[in-house]
Order: structure tokens, then C-alpha cells, then sequence
């Protein structure tokens, strides 16, 4: 069963790129996956996963990117942060307005029982509900692709994150 978001959000995916059901492409914990289908049949599929979950207590974002890369390690292999920084999203266009840490890793896994190096660039952001800021969730967006593969995906990758924004409700009345 995919996982859910703590908070809906709603994107726009860029040409090229479809949603697959987690499940079905070895992601049982995501809530939303997208494979780069120009990739097909060439050993691995450039992807974009979406997870999130409510946070319980204090939480820094350093922490929390720590984290993402413990339990790649746990689950896949090898992983060097090759680069992490944080970011304030409200000076870019289309982006929610919410603290939040980008960090890219080179992750050393076993895809189809071949070796492969891959290239992780993760968004991870902590949105607060505004009626009640002790309630917060973490949601982090994952774009993965062969190294060789990155460049040709990560402007995608960046569109796909422009469109981000929280879900509007209707209210009820």
C-alpha cells in the first residue's frame, strides 16, 4: 500500500514523465511516483518520489537530511552527501513558502542485480499547519537517476518542484 501525505499538496508533471503506482515500482512508501519514460529499457529509470510524514517534536532540517541518507544506507548501500544546503523558498517563483534543505548524494546500489551508481538530488521541506503551528509535517521529493543520466533530467526535476503547492480545500458549508 503507497504511503499518504500528511498534507495534500498538487503538481504538474513535465512532458516526458508518467505516475506510476508505488507499489509497482519498488517504492512501497511513497505517496506519489513519476518515471522519465524516454528512459525506458536502459537499465534504470530516472525517478521523482514523493514521501512525507508528521513530525513529533522538534526536528532541524540537518536532522532530518541525516536521516534520509541513514535510512538509504539501511535500505540500498553505499551514500556520500555530496552536497547540502539549506534554501528559503519564498524568493522562487511557484515554490511553497517553507523552510527546507537540498542535499545531492551518490549512492552506490544494486538495481536488477547489476552495480550501479546513482545520483539522489532530495528537496526536503517542514510545512507547519497555520492554524496549528505545533503540528508539522516533513515531505521530501527525491529525483534519482543513473549518474550519467542527471543531467539530462534534472531541469525536469526543478520544473516538477516549481509547480509544488499545498492543495487547496473547498471549504464546507
Amino acid at each position: 500500500m503507497p504511503g499518504t501525505l500528511p498534507v495534500p499538496l498538487t503538481i504538474e508533471l513535465p512532458q516526458g514523465w508518467q505516475s506510476a503506482p508505488p507499489d509497482e515500482v519498488g517504492a512501497p512508501n511513497a505517496a506519489f511516483v513519476a518515471l522519465h519514460m524516454a528512459s525506458r529499457g536502459q537499465g534504470f529509470m530516472p525517478n521523482i518520489t514523493v514521501t512525507g510524514h508528521t513530525l513529533d517534536g522538534p526536528s532541524s532540517l540537518h536532522g532530518l537530511a541525516e536521516e534520509s541518507v541513514r535510512r538509504l544506507r539501511e535500505n540500498v548501500g553505499a551514500v556520500d552527501v555530496v552536497k547540502r544546503a539549506e534554501v528559503g523558498t519564498s524568493p522562487a517563483p511557484g515554490l511553497i513558502d517553507a523552510p527546507g534543505i537540498v542535499q545531492n548524494l551518490r549512492i552506490q546500489a544494486t538495481v536488477n542485480g547489476q552495480p550501479m551508481e546513482l545520483a539522489q538530488s532530495q528537496f526536503i521541506l517542514v510545512l507547519e499547519n497555520a492554524q496549528r503551528r505545533s503540528e508539522r509535517a516533513e515531505i521530501e521529493i527525491a529525483l534519482t537517476a543513473r549518474t550519467s543520466q542527471l543531467q539530462d533530467v534534472l531541469e525536469d526535476f526543478q520544473a516538477f518542484l516549481s509547480t509544488l503547492r499545498p492543495a487547496t480545500s473547498t471549504p464546507e458549508g
